[in-house]
């Protein structure tokens, strides 16, 4: 499961419109929203990078303005976590990867006045952008990029979602366009009044539903912490590994 979750995440990025090259890794690039998640690179399998190759892919990120950045399972390059401790790099955290079946999925429980919906309007994709923006600590309204990210997981053969409860904007999120019938939920947020409510359970629910009924085999995540990670178990996700997100802080 590992490698399958790797190459999924590599080849999605290799999908996305910005990508590009730097030695042996891949790096995602999105021009349109600063956020250091949605800005990362990822080894090939087995890389064996160089000095050279880890000082290129620094200066990389710096000349796009963008905080030097991995995610990627160890298990999946083994000789790169070295390479870039060694560089300067530091660990942000290892986070457990959970992953979810249509035969491990479970019903939430129901929230009253909770409806989840696929954006199809203009001001539905802004009002679920807001959410996720706001969600992940920005300030002011949704970057371009947000908005794109969500139309292109709906667009793209996967899903996006938007959930309102008495018609108020409650949460937001989406799983992108499935490998090999793996995708991976991401983006999920929850409004700072509607927390603690049941709304982010539920539209991992029918996020990771929709993506079964539209053909997913397997959809995976990382959640943001243990109590995220506990709501997650609670609708059958199970943990599958380990994912490293590293980072280098400015000079």
């Amino acid at each position: 499961m590992d490698t399958a979750i790797q190459n999924y995440a590599r080849t999605n990025t290799l999908r996305s419109p910005d990508h590009y090259r730097v030695g042996p890794f891949t790096v995602r690039h999105n021009p349109g929203w600063e956020l250091k998640f949605a800005n990362y690179a990822i080894p090939d399998q087995d890389a064996e990078p160089t000095d050279g190759d880890v000082a290129d892919l620094i200066a990389a990120f710096r000349e796009r303005d963008r905080l030097p950045r991995l995610e990627f399972l160890p298990s999946w390059a083994p000789a790169v976590e070295p390479a870039l401790l060694a560089a300067g790099f530091t660990v942000e955290n290892r986070a457990p990867v959970m992953a979810c079946t249509a035969e491990t999925l479970l019903a939430p429980k129901p929230v009253d006045g909770l409806r989840v919906a696929e954006p199809v309007t203009d001001e539905e994709f802004t009002s679920a952008a807001a959410v996720q923006h706001t969600g992940f600590g920005g300030e002011g309204g949704p970057d371009d990029g947000e908005i794109a990210w969500l139309r292109a997981a709906t667009e793209g053969g996967g899903v996006s979602g938007l959930a309102t409860v008495d018609g108020a904007p409650a949460g937001a999120g989406g799983c992108s366009a499935p490998v090999d019938g793996i995708g991976e939920l991401a983006g999920l947020a929850v409004a700072d009044a509607f927390r603690r409510r049941g709304v982010g359970a539920a539209l991992s629910a029918w996020l990771t539903s929709t993506a079964f009924e539209r053909g997913f085999t397997t959809v995976w995540l990382e959640p943001g912490g243990p109590d995220v990670e506990r709501i997650y178990a609670g609708i059958g996700y199970r943990r599958v590994g380990e994912k490293l997100n590293i980072s280098l802080a400015p000079a």
